[in-house]
């Protein structure tokens, strides 16, 4: 005759099956990937599981309407501002700069004002950087066919310097050119008169809708006098200092992040599974276990999404991470004044046309020419242009 159970009694098979370590498992990757991960991610754009028909349409026009209004504040920000005199100009650029930062730009949608947005940003904090960023200097290079309509441009000549490619030799030819090779052109020509005008030892390359991320210059300064002193980093071609977020996952065509991501299951393995063997009562680790953990935990920053895990690191210059450089894109490029050289030697032999932009064509010539060239992460400027001057869209999204 079977025994009875005293009432609110499990029976004992039932609690073995629940306290097997397989079954438990099993329930956390329910839980997390099931339930938690998409609750909490999906307003997150660049997660695996952002809801992109829900949220997309709305977060572009939101994106839209507060870069207008960052616009605007840009430009109260220089109707406020006092410009300097032509002495105190002169003043500044009394000797070589050390950083030399070259904001290229052409007209664009007038009523957003990237051009503002960009040199507000950079101005307010070179003013605050103070004493360190004395040797630091703000150029504008101004390619518009016909400068004087680029309305934004010309409000900043009180301000800064500016470089106009009108009047230049090859300026005549640009309405035969395709909008590919004369934009290589233009971002050549603005690179060749920041070395030959101001002869810095670094030149910073913006388009004119990348705008600086508040840590910017301590994250230079720090990377180019200690980081980049080290012999596998120096003489690089170039440093892209932006990857597009979208583009930034381990699963991607880009292989070398793939280390990257063993090492957070090398890291995060043992520690999960050391916490797992806590709260079980566990007396040691097994292999499976630290396993299971590892791959549970590279599986679940991918999902979530690798660029989001890129945010801690911006806690403190030496925490940013230098990687090989990626194809795609050049809102913002850093020179040294030998590399810039070369570049310009070599644009001279590429001629671009869709499906080879000037993005392209300079990472083609690192195997080409035998070169090296890196990547920042996280990104030390933020892509704000949704409207591309040379791919026309009415109707811009965020991806």
């Amino acid at each position: 005759m079977t025994a009875m159970l005293p009432q609110g009694a499990l029976p004992w098979g039932r609690v073995c099956r629940l306290s097997s370590p397989v079954v438990q498992c099993l329930a956390l990757i329910v839980v997390t990937f099931g339930v938690l991960v998409p609750l909490t991610c999906q307003q997150l754009l660049h997660s695996y599981f952002y809801m992109r028909f829900w949220y997309l349409n709305p977060m572009s026009q939101d994106f839209l309407q507060q870069n207008q209004e960052d616009g605007l504040t840009a430009l109260h920000y220089f109707e406020r501002l006092q410009a300097p005199n032509k002495s105190e100009m002169l003043a500044g650029q009394s000797s070589p700069p050390w950083l030399l930062i070259t904001i290229i730009t052409i007209q664009r949608q007038p009523e957003f004002h990237y051009v503002l947005q960009v040199a507000a940003h950079f101005h307010r904090l070179l003013q605050e950087c103070g004493s360190s960023c004395q040797r630091h200097q703000i150029v504008l290079c101004n390619v518009e066919t016909d400068p004087s309509s680029h309305q934004d441009a010309q409000l900043l000549t009180k301000f800064f310097a500016v470089v106009d490619r009108s009047g230049s030799s090859h300026q005549n030819l640009d309405h035969l050119l395709n909008r590919f090779e004369k934009e290589k052109r233009d971002y050549a020509y603005c690179l060749e008169k920041s070395l030959q005008i101001y002869k810095p030892e670094y030149v910073l390359l913006v388009e004119d809708d990348a705008v600086p991320e508040e840590e910017i210059f301590p994250v230079l300064h720090h990377l180019l006098q200690r980081r980049f002193s080290k012999p596998h980093l120096q003489n690089a071609l170039y440093v892209k200092l932006y990857h597009p977020e979208r583009l930034q996952r381990y699963i991607n065509p880009e292989p070398m992040r793939i280390l990257e991501w063993l090492g957070v299951g090398m890291l995060w393995g043992p520690l999960l599974a050391l916490v797992y063997a806590w709260t079980t009562n566990r007396s040691s680790l097994s292999w499976p276990m630290v396993l299971f953990f590892a791959l549970y935990s590279m599986l679940l920053v991918e999902l979530v999404g690798r660029h989001y895990f890129l945010e801690l690191r911006r806690m403190a210059p030496p925490l940013y991470n230098i990687m090989p450089v990626t194809e795609c894109c050049t809102p913002a490029m850093l020179f040294s004044a030998p590399s810039a050289n070369r570049v310009l030697g070599y644009l001279k032999g590429q001629q671009c046309y869709r499906g080879f932009a000037k993005d392209t064509a300079l990472y083609s010539l690192l195997r080409l020419k035998g070169e090296r060239a890196f990547v920042v992460e996280p990104n030390l400027v933020r892509h704000v242009g949704m409207f591309s001057s040379v791919r026309l869209s009415e109707n811009p999204k965020l991806l």
